[in-house]
C-alpha cells in the first residue's frame, strides 16, 4: 500500500483531488494539521465528488503523529529544491510520498526530519516556480503505482 501525506494543505480543491486519486489507486491519504480549510467545505466535497466513501483518509494532529502511523515506511519528500528526479528511484510497498502546502512547499525543518529518507523533484522547465499540488501528487502516485505493476488495478 502506498501512503500519500499532505503536510498542512491549504487549498480544499487540491485535497479533494487527492481524495479522488486515493479512491482510484488504493493509496491512503494522510492529512497533517493544521489544515487550511474545513473538511466539510463544498470545494473539497465537489473535487472529491462521491469518492469520499471509497478513499482511506486519516487526519493527524502533527507530523510526528502522522509518521508514527507509518513506523516502518520510507518517507520521500517532494520539493523543488531536490536534485533527484521522482522517476529515478524505485518505489516500494508502504512508501510515504510527502508533499508540502501549496504556497510554500515543505519547510526546511520537515525536509531535515530524521524520518525523511530522500528528497525528490518533478522536473519542469527553468524559471517555473512549481506545479499545482494535486498534479504533483498524481504524477508521483502513478509513477510509484506503475513501478509496482498497477497492483490490483484494472
Amino acid at each position: 500500500m502506498l501512503h500519500l501525506m499532505l503536510y498542512e494543505p491549504r487549498i480544499a480543491g487540491n485535497t479533494g483531488n487527492a481524495i479522488r486519486l486515493c479512491a482510484a489507486t488504493g493509496a491512503t491519504l494522510h492529512l497533517v494539521e493544521p489544515l487550511g480549510f474545513d473538511l466539510s467545505e463544498p470545494k473539497l466535497r465537489r473535487a472529491g465528488l462521491d469518492y469520499h466513501d471509497l478513499a482511506h483518509v486519516v487526519v493527524h494532529a502533527d507530523l510526528d503523529a502522522a509518521l508514527a502511523a507509518v513506523p516502518e515506511s520510507r518517507v520521500l519528500a517532494f520539493t523543488t529544491r531536490a536534485t533527484t528526479s521522482y522517476a529515478d528511484i524505485s518505489y516500494g510497498d508502504g512508501d510515504v510520498l510527502l508533499f508540502g502546502p501549496e504556497p510554500t512547499g515543505l519547510p526546511a525543518e520537515v525536509l531535515a526530519h530524521r524520518r525523511v529518507g530522500g528528497q525528490l523533484r518533478i522536473p519542469m522547465l527553468p524559471g517555473r516556480r512549481s506545479l499545482n499540488l494535486a498534479n504533483c501528487v498524481a504524477v508521483a502516485t502513478y509513477e510509484a503505482w506503475r513501478q509496482r505493476g498497477f497492483d490490483a488495478g484494472v
